[in-house]
């Protein structure tokens, strides 16, 4: 089975997963998102992962065969806080099956911050009918990034 067939599984994710989530995380991150300064390093945001995302949030992984780690989601309520993929699993149909299970979670809505430098991101939430309702100069994250805030509601 080659990796364009290969079937991904969506499962929550267990304290075994925290590196292998951390690192999809890193990699997705400097791939998509180049220009923008990561105040934390490898091992901060490993650490994070450890003690904090998957221990203590709605933490979702796309494992592929073999049990590798290939896509990560986190739900905190009606915040979707993290959708990464490893780069070369996107345009698999990961995202948006991550969107379809959040929004199943969340069915009364969501909410999502990206940077606005991150247009691609952009295009994939309106394309699953998030709409963007709040710009800011980024002096509310730790990056200090303009961002934007997506939401969707469902229709009525």
């Amino acid at each position: 089975m080659t990796e364009e067939t290969e079937e991904v599984a969506l499962r929550r994710a267990v304290a075994v997963d925290a590196r292998a989530v951390a690192d999809v995380w890193l990699r997705s991150f400097a791939a998509a998102l180049p220009t923008v300064v990561r105040p934390r390093s490898d091992d901060e945001v490993r650490d994070y992962f450890a003690s904090v995302v998957v221990p203590a949030r709605e933490t979702w992984v796309a494992e592929a065969a073999g049990g590798r780690i290939v896509g990560l989601m986190v739900l905190n309520g009606e915040l979707l806080s993290q959708l990464y993929l490893h780069p070369d699993w996107r345009g698999r149909g990961i995202g948006d099956r991550f969107v379809a299970l959040a929004k199943e979670r969340s069915p009364g809505g969501l909410a999502l911050w990206t940077f606005q430098v991150n247009k691609p991101a952009h295009r994939f939430y309106e394309r699953h009918g998030f709409t963007a309702d709040e710009f800011t100069d980024g002096s509310g994250n730790e990056e200090r990034e303009p961002d934007v805030r997506y939401v969707w509601r469902p229709q009525e």
